[in-house]
C-alpha cells in the first residue's frame, strides 16, 4: 500500500474535512488504485518521445487579420431600444 488510513485521515483533518471509518477506507483504496496507476506510469519509457500539451495536435483557430469595412452607425444602432443621436442610450447608473 502507498497511502495508510492513518494518512488519509490526516490529510482530511487538515483539510477540515470529517469522515467515518468507511469513508476513509474508500478513500485510502482509490488512492492506492490511483498511486499504483501513477507507479506504472513511470515505468514506460518515454526517451525519444517530445513533449506535447494536448492529446491532440491543436492549430491556431484565429482567422487572418485582415482590413474590412466596419459597419456603419446606423446599421450599427439598428436595433438599439433607445438612441440619442449617434449613440446607444442608457439609464443613468451614477448618482
Amino acid at each position: 500500500m502507498k497511502i495508510t488510513k492513518d494518512e488519509v485521515a490526516y490529510v482530511a483533518h487538515l483539510a477540515r474535512l470529517s469522515f467515518d471509518e468507511t469513508e476513509i477506507e474508500t478513500f485510502t483504496s482509490q488512492l492506492n488504485d490511483i498511486l499504483l496507476s501513477m507507479e506504472k506510469l513511470s515505468t514506460v519509457d518515454t526517451a525519444g518521445v517530445p513533449p506535447m500539451t494536448h492529446a491532440m495536435v491543436r492549430k491556431n483557430a484565429f482567422r487572418d487579420d485582415a482590413v474590412q469595412e466596419s459597419l456603419s452607425t446606423d446599421v450599427a444602432l439598428a436595433n438599439a431600444p433607445d438612441r440619442h443621436g449617434d449613440f446607444f442610450r442608457v439609464p443613468k447608473v451614477i448618482e
